[in-house]
């Protein structure tokens, strides 16, 4: 009996053990993807700190391999092979300095002999001009800044003064300012903004800058002229370029985070977002618009996009959803690509070579180089409808294919590429439907990448109405100049002919309008 009850205790410890040994075994796979898991996250960190930018795969990207070629290629087994050599020299191009200078204005100096020294040493006779040596050199002129006083003269009637009860004054006509009761003038405030938004240089270095040229002019006056001149000028151009944008039939859109100190009722650390929306490349013109707006919320795409009809290329992002029915979303497979691309660039280099990423990294690379073949041939958005469905319909829906079918854990980098590739598959292949559509949404984020720029050197934004001039500011110069025209041209051109109100119809003034004036435009190389 004794004996009986040992054994059921033996069996029952052995259970238990059994048990407790499964919950560890499950206890260190668990820990074990959590690890693996954190070394994808500390190898992709490492990489986008210290690696390079580029997603290009190592195939397309071979001649990075240039330096080690030698140590990786060399085989002392093989026999040397007979070499012959072969010297040439490069001819100088010849009027490539003259092609550099061409757009310049030329300022001649002069150099001469005085009377007196035209004698010839050999014979003592008068000496003539022959000929002219000469040399080029840059000169470049600092900003240089003056005091321009409008002085308009006032007349009255002598007559009147004399005999009359009361005596007309009709002054002479000057332009309007820019700013009543302000300093500022079409080219200081023009040249400002184009310091900012366009050199990305901040308000306190222009500032410093000014001083050091005897100059004193606060920054935040400097910031006022912008506030004003934005929102009594340029918000007309803004909202006139937004209903040109509406009408078109593809539109791609973005966003970045915009810090904005005071904002009423929200803490300083809080982020702000900074919306992109700008025409596609089937467009007649390029309109860039930048939207600021508090919160990374869909109502502001939804209120922004209202009455636009078409296609919206954008990325992954949820709030992008439910935009109507008259809307096609269309995703962008760059994005896709880079899931796959930072799963590779998060392993380690031994590991790299064999991993399913690879494959789905290829499938993207071979979409993309047919896209390149596209653009080189020139179609038709009706050719290349066509040609897409022909050639590159069937490598996604073979990349689609594989991904459904490819295992991985759901936390790994690639389970979370395969994740995201699926979840947008329907709007990835929304690009199939029309062949003005474009396989990324690059364009956009090209486009963000101007105004991030600019953050980076100014950081952030002391209220919302500074955030709000700033998106209808660089809006209009971005735009500008994806339309040929010099920023600081056509701001100072508008700054001089808008406050005048000889422009009641402001389409004139847009920056793709055939009566902007040649000084505002770029030369064409």
């Amino acid at each position: 009996m004794m004996y009986s009850i040992s054994m059921n205790n033996i069996n029952i410890n052995t259970i238990d053990y059994q048990k407790e040994n499964v919950k560890l075994r499950e206890e260190v796979e668990k820990l074990n993807v959590l690890v693996k898991y954190y070394e994808e996250q500390l190898a992709l960190l490492k990489h986008q700190k210290y690696g390079a930018s580029s997603e290009k795969t190592q195939s397309a990207n071979r001649q990075l391999l240039l330096f080690d070629e030698a140590e990786k290629e060399a085989d002392h087994r093989k026999p040397e092979p007979t070499l012959e050599e072969i010297t040439y020299k490069r001819r100088k191009r010849e009027g490539k300095r003259e092609d550099d200078l061409s757009k310049l204005p030329v300022e001649v100096v002069e150099y001469s002999l005085p009377e007196e020294r035209r004698v010839c040493p050999e014979c003592a006779g008068t000496m003539h001009v022959m000929g002219h040596d000469s040399r080029r050199e840059l000169e470049i002129i600092p900003a240089k800044v003056v005091v321009k006083e409008h002085r308009w003269e006032v007349y009255s009637c002598r007559n009147c003064e004399r005999n009359g009860t009361e005596t007309p004054v009709v002054k002479a006509s000057a332009p309007e300012p820019l700013i009543k009761g302000s300093l500022a003038s079409p080219s200081s405030a023009a040249y400002i903004m184009t310091q900012k938004y366009v050199n990305a240089m901040p308000l306190y270095r222009q500032e410093q800058d000014l001083l050091s040229r005897d100059i004193t002019l606060s920054r935040q006056t400097m910031a006022n002229w912008m506030i004003r001149c934005s929102h009594d000028w340029l918000e007309p151009i803004y909202e006139c370029m937004k209903e040109s944008l509406l009408q078109q039939s593809v539109i791609h859109v973005d966003e970045t985070l915009l810090q904005v100190l005071r904002e009423p009722g929200r803490s300083s650390r809080t982020e702000s977002y900074m919306w992109l929306y700008r025409t596609s490349g089937c467009g007649d013109h390029a309109i860039i618009l930048y939207d600021y707006q508090p919160t990374r919320s869909g109502s502001h795409p939804r209120r922004f996009l209202e009455g636009f009809k078409g296609y919206l290329h954008c990325d992954g992002y949820a709030g992008y959803n439910g935009l109507g029915a008259q809307i096609t979303r269309v995703g962008c497979f760059a994005h896709a690509r880079r899931k796959f691309d930072e799963t590779v660039k998060s392993l380690p280099a031994e590991a790299k070579e064999a991993v399913s990423a690879n494959i789905g990294l290829d499938f993207f690379n071979k979409l993309f180089e047919l896209e390149k073949n596209y653009e080189k041939e020139s179609l038709l958005p009706d050719e290349r409808y066509k040609r897409r469905l022909e050639k590159s319909k069937p490598i996604s829906d073979e990349f689609f294919s594989w991904a459904s079918e490819t295992n991985a854990l759901p936390k790994s980098a690639l389970g979370r590429a395969l994740h995201y590739a699926l979840g947008q598959r329907s709007y990835l292949e929304n690009v199939y439907l029309d062949g003005r559509l474009e396989l990324s949404n690059n364009r956009a984020e090209r486009s963000i990448r101007l105004f991030v720029i600019g953050r980076n050197n100014w950081l952030f934004s002391a209220a919302p109405k500074g955030a709000r001039a700033s998106s209808v500011i660089y809006s209009v110069v971005q735009t500008a100049k994806e339309n040929g025209l010099k920023p600081f041209e056509y701001l100072e051109y508008l700054f001089r002919v808008i406050p005048d109100s000889t422009h009641n119809d402001l389409k004139c003034l847009l920056p793709w309008s055939t009566h902007i004036p040649d000084s505002c435009r770029m030369k064409s190389g």
